[in-house]
C-alpha cells in the first residue's frame, strides 16, 4: 500500500531543516535518487517510509498527504537521558484518566502565558 505524499510539502519541511536531499535521504534511510523522487512526485513511498519521513520531519502523515495543514507530529519520542526533566513529568502523567490529563493541560497553558 502507498500513500500520496505533497511532494511540495516535503521539499519545504527538508529546506526548512536545512538539509540536503542527500542528508534527508540518510535521515530515512532511502538512497539519495530515491529520496530525490518523492520530492519530484515521481515516485511514491511506501506506508513505512511515509511514516518515517513524517517522524524525522517531526510532522505528521496527515500533513504530508495533505489531509491537513497542521504540522504537529503525530508521535513525539522523549528520550529521558536527553529531556530528563520532561521525561519525568511524563512519567508522572502517564497513569491520569482523560479528566486529570485535561486538568494539567489547563495549568501547563497557564503557566506558559504567565512566563511571557
Amino acid at each position: 500500500m502507498n500513500l500520496t505524499i505533497i511532494p511540495e510539502r516535503l521539499k519545504s519541511l527538508r529546506i526548512d531543516m536545512k538539509l540536503s536531499q542527500n542528508q534527508a535521504a540518510d535521515l530515512i534511510h532511502v538512497t539519495q535518487p530515491a529520496y530525490q523522487r518523492y520530492e519530484a512526485g515521481i515516485r511514491k513511498p511506501s506506508v513505512q517510509i511515509v511514516q518515517e519521513i513524517a517522524a524525522a520531519f517531526h510532522t505528521s502523515v496527515s500533513f504530508l498527504t495533505g489531509e491537513t495543514d497542521q504540522k504537529m507530529p503525530d508521535l513525539l519520542i522523549i528520550n529521558k537521558k536527553d529531556s530528563p526533566a520532561l521525561f519525568a513529568v511524563i512519567e508522572e502523567c502517564i497513569n491520569l484518566d482523560e479528566i486529570q490529563l485535561r486538568r494539567v493541560k489547563r495549568y501547563l497553558t497557564e503557566l506558559l502565558k504567565m512566563s511571557d
